[in-house]
């Protein structure tokens, strides 16, 4: 869950990329560093960081998701924070490195990794307490919360918070909000036909607000629902919403 306590703001930071920004959504990445940077936050890129072992942990291979989780906790040795802007990868190395590394000998170091993690937008909002300037055009945006960031990282409302700063966005709230988009990393892949299912209505609630963009802390759900929105405009003629993570939202709206 999220930090109960935060420390006074930090002057540095390490930051985790994840894997999607990396390859698919790499100017999340640059926005999220960008917005950190404005705050006067030095923010420390480690160039050999990996995959968090989340995709491994998920279907059961925890010897092989130990081996990558290893390699990372290396990584960040200074005892200052871990920023992470996805839901998922910050609720797998605070939840679940502590159980993936129980009984072995860098339980302390796994431990000590997982209590200075924060997803990004909890880190704006509770430890940085940013205040917005919106120099936008006034635009319509529902937001998808993940699975994980509401209920592993605790974090759900952060989003929102950050949003409610800018003058010109009013977020729409669709129909079973709360609810998976159906992507749940490997569950996609073996449960093909669910997970369709799922975003399919999860696109549906969504169009149904009249938001002209969809803004979320995770790329995967991200990469799922714009996925299900550019194959039903290419094969039914629906508009969809332009998707985006909320740090590139939040930094061309701010940036000027």
């Amino acid at each position: 869950m999220s930090q109960t306590t935060n420390p006074p703001k930090p002057d540095t930071i390490y930051f985790f990329g994840t894997c999607l920004i990396d390859l698919i959504y790499p100017k999340a990445g640059v926005s999220a560093v960008q917005l950190l940077q404005r705050e006067r936050v030095k923010v420390i890129y480690p160039q050999a960081q990996t995959c968090c072992g989340q995709p491994a942990w998920n279907s059961g291979y925890r010897d092989e998701a130990r081996q990558v989780a290893r390699a990372q906790i290396k990584f960040f040795p200074k005892n200052i924070p871990i920023v992470i802007p996805s839901g998922s990868c910050a609720g797998m190395m605070k939840t679940h490195y502590p159980e993936l590394f129980k009984g072995e000998a860098d339980e302390v170091e796994a431990l000590n990794l997982a209590n200075r993690v924060y997803e990004l937008t909890e880190f704006l909002v509770d430890v940085l307490k940013v205040q917005l300037q919106d120099l936008g055009e006034a635009v319509e945006v529902a937001v998808h919360t993940s699975c994980s960031a509401r209920r592993e990282m605790g974090v759900a409302d952060k989003i929102e918070q950050l949003l409610g700063q800018l003058s010109n966005v009013d977020v729409k709230e669709q129909a079973y909000k709360t609810e998976c988009c159906g992507f749940g990393g490997t569950f996609a892949i073996k449960e093909p036909e669910i997970s369709a299912a799922m975003v399919a209505d999860k696109t549906l609630h969504i169009r149904a607000t009249g938001a002209t963009q969809l803004v979320s802390q995770d790329c995967g759900c991200l990469m799922n629902i714009s996925g299900a929105f550019a194959y039903q405009a290419q094969h039914e003629g629906k508009a969809a919403p332009k998707a985006q993570h909320i740090a590139e939202f939040l930094w061309e709206r701010t940036h000027g």
